[in-house]
């Protein structure tokens, strides 16, 4: 390996160590659906974002709510002896990626067939204190 893709992926590596988040991948929902459940989470405090899931009819929030939880273990597997009501943790950024499409046929009428596309997604929920906004804002500012 170069040195300069070394120096590239050590850079990624430590800024993947900064950020909590979580993905996940293959979920069989549309991309479409899943965007307004994500859609009224985004920017959300944790404890805010879990209630909306929670009450909300769509079936994407079971999974998205899931993946919340997931996110908020790898926050406290990063930051053991920090309590999660002292960090104002919030969702920062929550992205919906199309996955693959799974195409099938149904039997129509006079002997036709119509095409059924069975539609997945990729969702990544990233995690931020009040803090980490607040020092970002600083740095961006110098």
């Amino acid at each position: 390996m170069g040195a300069r893709k070394r120096n590239r992926a050590e850079k990624n590596k430590e800024e993947r160590a900064n950020k909590y988040f979580a993905i996940l991948n293959d979920c069989p929902s549309s991309p479409r659906k899943m965007r307004l459940v994500a859609d009224l989470i985004r920017g959300e405090e944790v404890n805010n974002a879990l209630n909306i899931l929670k009450f909300s009819p769509q079936h994407a929030s079971r999974n998205l709510e899931k993946l919340l939880l997931s996110a908020i273990s790898n926050w406290q597997n990063k930051n053991e002896g920090v309590r999660i009501e002292d960090s104002h943790l919030f969702v920062s950024e929550i992205k919906v990626d199309q996955g693959r499409t799974l195409k099938r046929f149904r039997p129509a009428p006079q002997g036709r067939a119509h095409r059924i596309r069975k539609r997945s997604n990729h969702v990544t929920l990233y995690l931020a204190s009040a803090k980490q906004k607040e020092e970002t804002e600083k740095q961006t500012e110098k």
